[in-house]
């Protein structure tokens, strides 16, 4: 008999982490690895954000901390949503955890019973249908294709909805399709909810910063469902602070309260140091946000236009965040040295260990026909990186 629980075994691996660990592994015995699998920044944390880590130190920011965050940060956070996106909460509204990812896990665990659903677009992050899972929730898929940019309609909300909808569950820009919902796309999902009541409205906004198409627009804005609303943020995508782990939630007092409640007995609060930092990144313009935003839509549209030359790929313009998931259900039933690639879980070995760059397949994002491409990394390495995609699937026949 198993020493392990049945939650642990029927908790998939995160296949973002797996793939990254793959690629290093290949990378440790020679092979120049290019990795395009991760979500994450190759940018530094800026200085001021680093000085300010320092500053804290030194004023020995060094003991346990509220749950939620320290007062002045929890301030930042309210201030940061006034300014930047007309939102009114109040400092107990925002509660402060170790990265964007548990305070999606946070939410969901003091929102969802045993036997209840939580509706998901596809493709999603690969955490979303796990973090439910462990929940003993529901994942019920609401599929898109590439051609309506990865974006769910009114109509389907609405008929994904049963008596056991509990949680809506999005992320907007989106991670993997880069999708980015317009104020008017927002408010058809909005007037559907206003219908009911019971259904809360998880929205992941941790790649606000990183939209080409203008202002970030939150459903949260929609003073009729606000109050069932929670915003998932952070600072790792907009200030290159993936390595800090620091995220938050902001809800009505009652969600609030309860995942103060859930955090105080599994992690209590995120680092003190890294709380100082978000405090300086939130209060400190956004200079250096802009910049590097900048320099992802350059990158952006050299590696759209590098990926539309190949034969096969199916590919739209990622409006946010810094990912392309092209369709690559074309190479599937093709081989290469006897190897036959059936799935983008297949193609994406194929292409690590054949043209050795790292990818994810789409099945973890709920789209076994795509594969998620990250093009957070330098503009030579994206170059080099995408001739060698290209060189490989052309091997497949």
């Amino acid at each position: 008999m198993s020493a392990l629980s049945n939650r642990i075994k029927n908790l998939s691996e995160s296949q973002t982490i797996k793939m990254a660990k793959m690629g290093r592994e290949l990378a440790a015995k020679g092979v120049d690895v290019i990795s395009l699998s991760f979500g994450e920044p190759d940018f530094h944390t800026p200085e001021h954000i680093k000085d300010a880590a320092k500053t804290a130190m030194d004023k020995n920011f060094t003991y346990y901390t509220p749950v939620a965050g320290y007062p002045d940060l929890r301030k930042a956070v309210v201030a940061k949503l006034k300014n930047e996106n007309k939102l009114d909460y109040t400092d107990n509204q925002i509660v402060v955890s170790t990265g964007a990812k548990q305070a999606l896990a946070n939410a969901i665990l003091c929102l969802v019973n045993p036997g209840q659903e939580v509706i998901i677009p596809t493709p999603y992050w690969v955490s979303y249908s796990e973090i439910v899972k462990l929940a003993e929730g529901v994942s019920v898929f609401i599929d898109t294709t590439v051609e309506q940019n990865f974006k769910i309609t009114p109509e389907q909300l609405e008929a994904a909805i049963t008596p056991q909808s509990k949680v809506f569950m999005f992320s907007s820009p989106c991670n993997p399709t880069g999708s980015v919902y317009s104020r008017d796309e927002l408010e058809g999902l909005a007037k559907v909810f206003a219908k009911y009541p019971d259904i809360y409205i998880l929205s992941d906004e941790i790649y606000e910063h990183i939209n080409f198409i203008g202002g970030h627009e939150s459903i949260a804005q929609f003073d009729y469902i606000k109050d069932r609303v929670i915003i998932v943020n952070g600072w790792s995508k907009a200030f290159a602070m993936t390595g800090w782990r620091i995220g938050y939630t902001a809800s009505n007092s009652e969600i609030a309260a309860a995942c103060d409640k859930l955090q105080g007995q599994i992690t209590s609060a995120t680092c003190s140091i890294t709380q100082k930092a978000g405090v300086a990144a939130y209060t400190g313009g956004l200079d250096s946000v802009y910049a590097m935003r900048e320099q992802f839509q350059k990158r952006r549209n050299i590696v759209y236009d590098l990926l539309k030359e190949i034969d096969g790929l199916e590919v739209n313009l990622p409006e946010g965040a810094f990912y392309f998931f092209p369709n690559v259900s074309s190479f599937f039933g093709k081989s290469f040295n006897g190897k036959v690639i059936n799935d983008s879980d297949e193609l994406s070995i194929y292409l690590l260990e054949e043209a050795h760059v790292a990818t994810v397949g789409g099945d973890s994002f709920g789209d076994k026909s795509s594969l998620r491409i990250s093009y957070a990394a330098a503009e030579d390495k994206l170059i080099e990186a995408v001739r060698r995609i290209k060189e490989a699937l052309g091997k497949l026949v």
